[in-house]
């Protein structure tokens, strides 16, 4: 008999949270779907600075609504405070090499239209939301706009204050469209920066179910990364790997990323920094979640993907996977004193490692993906389309959602992914066994070729799922690598 398989209705995923916008036709790439609307809130921290320099090169990928200064618990006006102003050197270099970046996609949006959204939230206290800001008025305007239906990811990089405040608006002005607003509304939160979730908008907006990622997998990308991430990916940020592909000679952006310099931040002992290694991006995993890489996680924080993967823990609240037998999550908010990852940072480091490496693992293992594509893009602000490397555009024969029975044998195929610089191509075709729901390990054939083949395993139980993900990684310089996900379900 033939291998059949079925694809699955996209009505399956109804009963996910409504994460994903309009899902993209099954059987076409995700980056051909339209784009995703984010606003970003932060603190300005300088983490916040070197995380807005990566944003900044991949607009073109999103519908930015806003860029806006908020305050958190360790920054407000007054207070470690860098300025109302200090995103705008970024937007001032980032017009310097938009002449060059549109030679590489002319969806990158016009230095006019990113300074008309950069505007200033809530900033004079931690936790203010008393008072309507020009922030919280771009956020009002945006998730109240009934000519654009989108989902918006309202991003908090530091505070969750004025996002709060945008929402007490429309609570005061139009009580009627809450759940309509709500509706539009996907949160992606770096910790709780203060306490605004916890006493305004959960107690206010809870009832809404709004689907809400409060993330602390950050951390391996922030301060301590020399510390979390496996020493085989620590080269990609180390000084010699970032003066060579970010810091010189790549123009007017990447030359204000704040690397390491001398006084600044690190930690004593065997693994301290030196001048010029990537200092921290905490807040990017809040953005990254969101680019259109073909790992489809829009669709659900628990596939993975350049953003990290989360478990649902309560509500429609989405935290990192402890990975300790018998943890339980702590009431109230998910930060600095209460998640797992830094608690373990900061009381139990160095012992316990294997329990570290997975628990931070959902985000280091992108790392060299990551940074290649981010030394991709600054090549783009100072090289010519010939001249710089483009990631492949990976396509499947058949759906990203298949049926199949136990003991059938599913093929996979990635017929129809090209290269835009004509690149040779590496197939590598490997399960995602952490985003499955069948518990057990599957055998794929030629795994590295164009074309594999698994035999769904005996033991699998109907309604199971198993997530298998096609890589594609280019020979240019520097490589990159885009995916496929195939979500096969046990019949």
């Amino acid at each position: 008999m033939k291998n059949i398989i079925v694809p699955l209705s996209l009505s399956c995923f109804a009963s996910f949270l409504s994460f994903a916008a309009d899902s993209p036709s099954n059987s076409q790439p995700a980056n051909v779907a339209e784009k995703t609307r984010v606003i970003v809130t932060s603190d300005g921290e300088v983490d916040d600075e070197c995380s807005l320099v990566r944003f900044l090169l991949y607009t073109n990928e999103w519908d930015v609504e806003g860029i806006i200064t908020s305050s958190s618990q360790y920054h407000w006006q007054g207070h470690r405070w860098a300025g109302d102003d200090w995103a705008l050197p970024y937007l001032d270099a980032y017009e310097t090499v938009y002449p060059n970046l549109v030679k590489h996609d002319p969806e990158y949006p016009t230095p006019e239209y990113l300074r008309e959204r950069t505007l200033l939230g809530n900033v004079k206290a931690e936790g203010e939301m008393d008072e309507i800001t020009p922030g919280s008025q771009r956020i009002v305007e945006a998730l109240l706009d009934t000519s654009d239906p989108r989902p918006i990811w309202l991003q908090a990089w530091g505070g969750t204050n004025t996002i709060a405040r945008a929402l007490k608006t429309i609570e005061e002005s139009h009580p009627d469209r809450m759940a309509e607003v709500a509706e539009k509304i996907r949160f992606y939160f770096i910790w709780e920066q203060d306490e605004t979730y916890q006493s305004y908008i959960l107690p206010s907006w809870g009832r809404f179910n709004i689907p809400t990622i409060i993330s602390d997998q950050f951390w391996a990308v922030a301060y301590q990364w020399n510390k979390i991430l496996p020493e085989n990916e620590q080269r990609y940020l180390r000084a010699d790997w970032m003066k060579a592909n970010i810091l010189e000679g790549h123009g007017a952006l990447c030359s204000l990323y704040q690397a390491h310099v001398p006084g600044s931040y690190g930690l004593k002992g065997d693994h301290d920094f030196t001048p010029g290694d990537f200092r921290s991006e905490g807040d990017s995993p809040a953005f990254l979640h969101t680019i259109p890489t073909g790992l489809r996680s829009l669709e659900s924080p628990d596939y993975g993907g350049w953003g990290g993967r989360y478990t649902l823990v309560r509500g429609n609240t989405w935290f990192d996977p402890v990975p300790e037998s018998g943890y339980e999550y702590p009431e109230g908010r998910w930060y600095t004193g209460s998640a797992w990852g830094r608690m373990y940072m900061r009381e139990r480091f160095p012992e316990d490692q294997d329990l570290m490496d997975a628990y931070f693992k959902p985000m280091w293992r992108w790392t060299a993906a990551l940074q290649n594509d981010f030394a991709a893009r600054a090549d783009w602000c100072v090289n010519s389309f010939e001249d710089a490397n483009h990631p492949p555009v990976v396509k499947l024969a058949h759906a990203l959602d298949l049926s199949a029975k136990p003991g059938q044998k599913v093929s996979l195929s990635a017929n129809g992914t090209t290269d835009p610089d004509g690149d040779k191509l590496k197939y590598h075709w490997w399960q995602y066994a952490e985003a499955d729901s069948y518990a057990g390990s599957i055998s794929i054939s030629n795994a590295n070729k164009r074309n594999a083949s698994f035999k769904v395993p005996a033991n699998a139980a109907k309604g199971e799922t198993i997530h298998v993900v096609c890589e594609v990684t280019d020979a240019g310089s520097p490589n990159l690598t885009r995916y496929q996900r195939v979500i096969i379900t046990v019949e």
